[in-house]
């Protein structure tokens, strides 16, 4: 089975030191190709030779909500100068979205609709961070409708917030959330979306699956992500997985 990793930060530091050791683990369970989203203008200036260094890893430029307090208010005009540059190599805008533990509410939803509108531009689809804001981001895409649809990364949340999203044209992120006990409402609605609205993610070096709390995630634990996935959807693995490659290459063209 191939499997695609739609959303792990492979360059951050915690899986930098040990990188070709991740990466040959990860391949030999099948998982050849990476998305690695940007966070902040200046990581987003390193990506375009990080991804030429290393065969499979695709990249997506964006400013993440968590570091509000470090973009400046030129950050996004000068990102959207640096998509257009590098636009044959990426493959979405991202990551982005609306954070609502995080300060500055109005202008994470100002950002969002300007990263909205320069997915737009460039034909392509969204990475979609999301935490508490469900209806945050609704609005955002009332007022700039996306185009190209995307991932809504790291999804939890109900059956209807799952088909607001799927009528976009975006797909649900499913990654180690699901191994949590918590996580029942959430598994709940993965179980029942079709199965062409998924897409696999580890978000390495966060987002450590049940059991590995407190340690750095890392790209080959990909493979238990599916292993919970499998046990909540009635499909063959082997379908499971070809249908999850084919949403992920479709969704990013790779």
């Amino acid at each position: 089975m191939r499997f695609i990793d739609t959303h792990c930060h492979l360059d951050f530091d915690e899986l930098k030191e040990s990188l070709p050791q991740h990466l040959t683990e990860a391949q030999a369970q099948g998982i050849g190709q990476w998305v690695v989203p940007g966070v902040t203008l200046e990581q987003c200036h390193t990506l375009p030779v990080f991804a030429q260094q290393h065969p499979g890893v695709h990249i997506a430029f964006g400013l993440h909500p968590y570091f509000m307090a470090q973009h400046s208010a030129t950050d996004m005009s000068d990102l959207a100068a640096l998509a257009h540059q590098h636009r044959a190599q990426l493959v979405a805008i991202g990551e982005c979205g609306i954070d609502a533990i995080v300060e500055e509410i109005d202008a994470q939803q100002h950002l969002f609709i300007e990263h909205i509108a320069l997915a737009n531009a460039l034909g392509l689809p969204l990475i979609v961070h999301h935490r508490k804001s469900h209806h945050l981001l609704a609005n955002a895409f009332k007022q700039c409708p996306p185009q190209y649809g995307g991932v809504i990364h790291a999804f939890s949340g109900s059956l209807q917030d799952a088909q607001s999203y799927l009528k976009l044209g975006f797909k649900l992120g499913v990654g180690g959330t699901i191994s949590y006990p918590r996580a029942a409402k959430t598994r709940t609605t993965l179980a029942q979306v079709p199965l062409d609205a998924l897409v696999l993610e580890t978000d390495a070096p966060s987002m450590p699956l049940a059991g590995y709390q407190g340690q750095p995630n890392v790209p080959k634990r990909m493979v238990e992500v599916f292993a919970h996935l499998c046990d909540i959807r009635k499909e063959p693995a082997q379908q499971l997985a070809h249908a999850l490659y084919s949403s992920s290459a479709a969704l990013f063209r790779i």
